[in-house]
């Protein structure tokens, strides 16, 4: 079943290479298919990314099939594919394990494994979502937020909120500090990360009660920490 399909056809006729080089190019389109379609679930995407999911893995078996053992035009290979990568642009974990997993799977059949590629794609493909599904990897307490606190300038703002972090945070950094409004008031940045997001109103309105009720705003981080 996990033997390749094309050595053990390697001394038949060229109509059943030909054949066995069609089967191999099917599962190739088909288990593109399935790649593109996993990764579609629960997940934002463009319909050029997942065009591309489902066209790769015939494209890398067609590539691993002229290369057929010669080193010379492997390491052409590649450098072709690294290429590629580098001049790209940089995407998310989810994207780069989608395009891992094509390539795999073209590399698979590029050698004839049809019977590996499918059980390979099968664990893959339900391992994928069901992590996608359930709630793993989720963290629904622990949530960094930036916030900006505005305070009149008469407050000293050195250690004007730190016990209110220690109580609802576990970690605070001071991002800037600005005056606006003619140097009448000042705008605290920081970055926090808070022990539990649900306590996150508690510590606006006790932030509140110590700046004059001005603003306060609590976002999510800018940065994407998804990018690998």
């Amino acid at each position: 079943m996990l033997s390749s399909l094309l050595v053990e056809e390697s001394s038949s006729t060229i109509t059943a290479g030909i054949i066995d080089v069609a089967i191999c190019a099917f599962v190739s389109l088909f288990l593109g298919l399935v790649v593109a379609y996993v990764h579609m679930y629960r997940n934002i995407y463009t319909k050029n990314f997942v065009v591309t999911l489902a066209v790769l893995p015939v494209l890398v078996q067609l590539v691993i099939m002229l290369v057929n053992g010669n080193l010379g035009t492997g390491v052409a290979v590649l450098g072709a594919f690294s290429l590629i990568r580098f001049r790209s642009v940089a995407g998310g974990s989810r994207e780069i394990t989608s395009i891992f997993w094509s390539m795999g799977i073209g590399l698979a059949t590029g050698m004839g494994y049809i019977g590996y590629v499918f059980l390979f794609s099968v664990i893959t493909g339900a391992f994928i979502v069901v992590l996608n599904t359930t709630k793993f990897g989720e963290n629904n307490k622990l949530a960094e937020r930036e916030l900006k606190v505005t305070i009149p300038e008469d407050l000293d703002y050195p250690g004007l909120f730190d016990d209110l972090f220690e109580k609802y945070t576990y970690q605070v950094v001071t991002e800037s500090v600005r005056t606006t409004n003619m140097g009448s008031l000042y705008e605290l940045r920081y970055h926090i990360k808070l022990k539990d997001r649900q306590l996150e109103k508690q510590l606006i309105d006790e932030i509140r009660i110590r700046n004059g009720n001005l603003t306060v705003i609590s976002g999510k981080v800018s940065t994407n920490k998804e990018e690998l």
